[in-house]
């Protein structure tokens, strides 16, 4: 069985890349860099269905995309989490702040409707993705 991408992320995610074990997606909302990690895992909810292998992997993949985005962004404090509330396949947000962000200090969901990115902002991203050479990953 193939993987299949939830339909709440194919909507709001827009594809950068991938790690051996997760899919990289940009959520389309100009007003964080914000990324999400999908495991390649069919019916995962949680990091706990996960395998124990699969389980290290995430964190790994985790760990190294968290260390990459902080640097190309020059971020002040990193939010990662796993939610799932609602769109309930295993994603788990990367989220770069700043202290004078719209949301800061509190979380950023439901603060304001998600301002997408231009086409030339998404491929800026995406090039700086590619200059950061992010050890395992690969950009699309």
């Amino acid at each position: 069985m193939s993987f299949e991408l939830h339909s709440d992320l194919k909507r709001d995610g827009i594809p950068m890349g991938e790690f051996a074990l997760c899919h990289v997606l940009l959520i389309n909302d100009a007003t964080y860099p914000w990324f999400v990690l999908v495991p390649k895992r069919n019916n995962v909810k949680d990091t706990i269905n996960l395998t124990q292998k699969d389980h290290e992997q995430l964190w790994l993949e985790s760990r190294i995309f968290s260390t990459a985005i902080m640097d190309i962004f020059d971020g002040q404090k990193l939010n990662v989490a796993a939610l799932g509330n609602v769109t309930p396949q295993l994603h788990i947000h990367h989220i770069v702040r700043y202290d004078n962000d719209p949301a800061w200090p509190g979380p950023i969901w439901g603060k304001h409707p998600l301002k997408p990115y231009s086409d030339d902002a998404t491929k800026n991203i995406l090039r700086l993705l590619e200059q950061a050479d992010i050890g395992g990953f690969s950009t699309l």
